[in-house]
């Protein structure tokens, strides 16, 4: 666990002095903030490029190191030798934020990244929570998997079809298994971290996006708190217990109604609590419920987007020094440019949605520069032709496509295009999840999201009735992506559209944080500002609370001591490059825990990435029923090792008397045996 601890600090340690070196006149937290993500982005990027070489090994992280200390080494030769930007009260005023803020949001996202990432209990089962039971025993297995493979890798749970889901967020927990951490520590250390930059970023983009200190914390809370109207749907009592109290006199009935009332919460609350996907912000039937909150729904579970967000927010930022005209530095001789170039051009392989956004939200800007020109009056310089401005844009968009295309080419257009796709990728499909495959729209279009997104929604409309030329350029970088999102579909899962959406809700979090300030200062004098301010919090952000607290106490059993045990076996006793016949459950010790090949994964997982896996599943149904009659199964896919658990003994009618008869057990314990292949 040191040493790979250690390894991120040199990381991070260096990408904070490159960022000093280049961007000396950025403000102290903006560069320090850079910094961090810079040293995480190199951490995935330069052992990943040398693994195509070398593997990914120890010797591709220590030649990795030789390459960091180049690049660092190469921005201190094109370092901007002015003076850095010093300390003052604006850095001051913003500290004390980050850490009434930042700090309290990054201990939540500690707490649940610890009880949702395997939790181990006294019995030795591994425990997650709600929003992780789907999804992370599919990053568990590229974790585990990438070590000491050779890129480009396969799919962990289908052989024979190159890995191009975005794997540098997961490399990176590799990163922390090669180097000697646990699983567990391999995904909550950078998790956390990427969660506190987050945090940290939004507050230092809105900071320089907005107008004042109190948008700067509104912004904040507005997209991580994210809620809506839900709580209406959960706390209605219209026809409570009360109607019917008859006979118990005014005061009896006013009691009686009390009680009921008290009694109805109580079970909605338990209701909310407890059930699965009951939260006000994601209730998909019956309700339409579905702009999750993006710290339990998002954040914790999908750690692609993690990763994601930590490295378009930096890009945002380096937007706004680089391209926005009133913060164009002529002196900084484009290293804020070619900086944002190159971040972007390697945003494919770590999220593609977030790649996707900034291209759409720097199509939107460039729009917007080109029709509006350089503001009037620009202190000390002189206003840029719109020829000028393009050059800026087409030298940065150059170059990020330059670097983008390999791994689109390679790796997003062949998921995409390739493969054994069952379903295309690219569809026509109007208002998001609102309008299911097409078939016609559940809710009328504005109450969707009115209702999903709640009262900010209706401020954000609001507030675009203002003449101000910053929010409006912001306005202008969304309308590309909600255009895109809501006409396209990207993926088979329509829901993942949402992760174009949300980084659009990103920006308009910041109009309606500046624009609500603004209304904050007009209202002095009114006596009854503070309550409608307490008001709008209780029914913007109760939603969020009941999703926060629903998540805090989730807990469910992924893999019992016994499935651990099975795991750890094959991990420990059987070859790395060993591959396994198991069912199709997507709680597979061998695959997530092991870091195993098995020959089929779950349609959980696979479908919605593309692949049509029927044949697949009749192979292994065919051999656990009839092994002696199936021999080939196993060598088609290469296969050492056959998996038989509680799983597979219920979803197949499992030979097990030919399985003895003619393959080696090597390990069994109450919930598994694992049988050997014999060779030749």
């Amino acid at each position: 666990m040191i040493a790979s601890v250690a390894y991120m600090l040199m990381y991070l340690c260096c990408g904070v002095i490159s960022v000093q070196l280049l961007l000396p006149r950025l403000r102290p937290l903006n560069r320090i903030w850079l910094g961090l993500c810079l040293g995480i982005l190199e951490e995935m990027w330069l052992p990943a490029l040398l693994a195509f070489v070398l593997g990914f090994t120890a010797a591709a992280h220590a030649a990795a190191v030789g390459l960091l200390v180049l690049i660092t080494l190469g921005c201190y030769v094109l370092r901007d030798r002015r003076e850095a930007a010093s300390w003052d009260r604006e850095e001051s005023i913003l500290l004390k934020q980050i850490l009434w803020v930042g700090i309290p949001l990054t201990v939540l996202s500690a707490f649940l990244q610890y009880t949702h990432v395997m939790r181990v209990d006294a019995s030795g089962a591994w425990h997650v929570g709600q929003s992780t039971y789907g999804d992370l025993p599919m990053h568990m297995s590229f974790i585990t998997n990438l070590v000491n493979r050779k890129f480009p890798a396969d799919y962990p749970f289908y052989p024979g079809n190159r890995l191009s889901y975005p794997f540098l967020t997961d490399s990176l927990s590799s990163t922390f298994c090669l180097l000697g951490a646990s699983l567990q520590a391999a995904i909550i250390v950078p998790g956390t971290l990427m969660m506190a930059l987050c945090f940290m970023g939004m507050m230092v983009l809105s900071r320089e996006m907005t107008g004042g200190k109190r948008a700067v914390v509104m912004a904040t809370l507005l997209f991580f708190l994210n809620g809506g109207l839900g709580f209406l749907y959960d706390f209605d009592l219209a026809g409570g217990k009360a109607a019917t109290d008859q006979g118990l006199g005014f005061f009896g009935r006013i009691g009686s109604f009390f009680s009921n009332w008290f009694e109805e919460v109580g079970n909605r609350l338990d209701f909310i609590l407890t059930g699965w996907y009951k939260t006000p912000t994601n209730q998909p039937d019956p309700n339409n419920l579905r702009w999750s909150n993006v710290i339990c729904d998002l954040m914790i579970p999908q750690r692609t987007l993690l990763g994601g967000w930590c490295m378009v927010l930096p890009c945002f930022s380096l937007m706004d020094a680089a391209l926005r005209p009133r913060k164009i530095d002529p002196q900084d001789r484009g290293r804020a440019l070619g900086l944002l170039a190159v971040w972007g051009g390697a945003l494919p392989l770590i999220h593609t949605h977030s790649f996707l956004a900034l291209g759409l939200m720097s199509i939107g800007a460039m729009c917007y520069d080109l029709i509006h020109g350089d503001p009037p009056a620009l202190v000390n310089r002189e206003r840029r032709s719109r020829w000028s401005i393009l050059l800026r844009y087409a030298v940065y968009g150059g170059i990020a496509a330059a670097l983008s295309l390999p791994q689109l080419i390679a790796f997003t257009f062949s998921q995409a295009l390739g493969q054994e796709n069952a379903h295309a990728f690219l569809q026509f499909q109007f208002n998001w999840v609102n309008n299911p495959n097409g078939e016609g729209m559940r809710d009328l279009y504005l109450w969707f999201y009115i209702k999903n997104i709640g009262l900010p929604f209706i401020l954000l409309i609001l507030a675009l009735i203002e003449k101000k030329p910053r929010n409006r350029r912001i306005f202008a970088m969304m309308l590309p992506v909600i255009l895109a999102a809501e006409f396209i579909r990207f993926q088979p899962n329509e829901y993942d559209n949402n992760k174009l959406l949300y980084l659009a809700w990103l920006m308009g979090c910041m109009i309606v944080a500046d624009w609500c300030s603004d209304v904050w200062d007009r209202m002095k004098g009114l006596r009854g500002r503070t309550a409608l301010a307490v008001l709008a919090a209780v029914v913007t952000f109760l939603s969020a609370g009941l999703s926060v607290w629903r998540e805090c106490v989730s807990d469910y059993v992924a893999f019992s001591a016994w499935s651990v045990e099975a795991g750890e076996f094959a991990r420990d006793q059987t070859e790395e490059d060993a591959v396994y016949l198991t069912g199709t459950q997507h709680l597979n010790p061998v695959l997530s825990i092991g870091g195993k090949t098995i020959v089929c994964g779950p349609d959980l997982w696979l479908y919605w990435h593309g692949f049509n896996t029927r044949n697949r599943q009749y192979e292994i149904q065919q051999f656990f029923e009839d092994p002696e009659n199936h021999p080939e199964i196993p060598q088609k896919y290469g296969v050492s090792y056959i998996y038989v658990s509680s799983y597979e003994r219920s979803s197949y009618d499992v030979d097990t008397d030919a399985l003895e008869r003619n393959y080696i057990r090597v390990f069994e314990n109450p919930e598994a045996v694992i049988y050997r292949i014999p060779e030749g």
